[in-house]
């Protein structure tokens, strides 16, 4: 289904998982909204390489309070609406979770305040502009947090990581309920993706999640986008819920 006239942010959109969603939200018609946090110049070769026009690129960290009020701002300005909002950003570090004094104080906050209070603080901030899209489509507009299978599993990069993908998803059911009918509010939720992440990690352990898959293979982003996709798109009367894009590891 076509995407023409419609708005999307992505935040985190120069990553991995970031960048497979903007190109295929851009591929099918929508002006895509791209913030980034640090690497300005990967983010710009993105924006240029997307398919169609009206595209745009934010230095908007979701902590900076002050920044995210002049991306809405921005946004208001140049688009009027938004219909799609991509809570992408995060941020995490390997620690085995048997080393509890290895997880420091200052990392729990760190990922606690990027993937949890920045991704509220993102759909706070975006809120009218989302409103306006659904008074203006007369249908809800979508904001879509991208969780893991962490959050269920337990098992992740570190205890703290998979603590906040749970409360993400927890985020999800709450605001889904509480922004309805206007608003949508879905997790999509990953196991392993494959790319900048996984380059680091030992091919044998990969190789071993692989074999615990039920569906025998690692997810790569564009599963992800496409997931993302059809919530926009055909997936129109899912609120509150957990999208799993994980080849059923949960089963393994």
């Amino acid at each position: 289904m076509d995407l023409t006239g419609k708005t999307a942010l992505v935040t985190g959109g120069a990553g991995g998982i970031g960048s497979a969603i903007c190109h295929k939200l851009a591929a099918n018609g929508a002006q895509v909204i791209v913030t980034y946090n640090s690497n300005a110049a990967k983010a710009e070769a993105l924006l240029d390489s997307l398919p169609g026009l009206g595209h745009s690129c934010f230095h908007a960290p979701n902590t900076d309070v002050s920044q995210l009020a002049e991306l809405a701002h921005s946004i208001q300005k140049k688009y009027g609406k938004l219909d799609l909002l991509v809570n992408n950003a995060g941020i995490t570090t390997p620690v085995a979770h048997a080393n509890l004094d290895g997880l420091s104080d200052e990392w729990i906050d760190r990922i606690f305040q990027t993937n949890v209070r920045g991704s509220f603080a993102m759909i706070r901030v975006c809120k009218d502009l989302l409103l306006e899209a659904a008074k203006e489509g007369n249908s809800p507009s979508l904001v879509v947090n991208i969780s893991s299978v962490a959050a269920v599993t337990g098992i992740g990069s570190n205890v703290a990581y998979c603590a906040s993908k749970a409360a993400i998803d927890s985020m999800t059911r709450s605001l889904g309920r509480a922004l309805a009918p206007q608003i949508r509010v879905v997790s999509v939720s990953p196991g392993w993706v494959l790319g900048e992440y996984t380059q680091n990690i030992d091919p044998a352990y990969l190789k071993k999640q692989e074999e615990l898959t039920p569906l025998n293979r690692l997810a790569n982003p564009e599963d992800v986008a496409n997931a993302v996709y059809a919530l926009a798109t055909t997936l129109s009367f899912t609120t509150g819920s957990i999208i799993p894009v994980d080849g059923g590891r949960v089963l393994g």
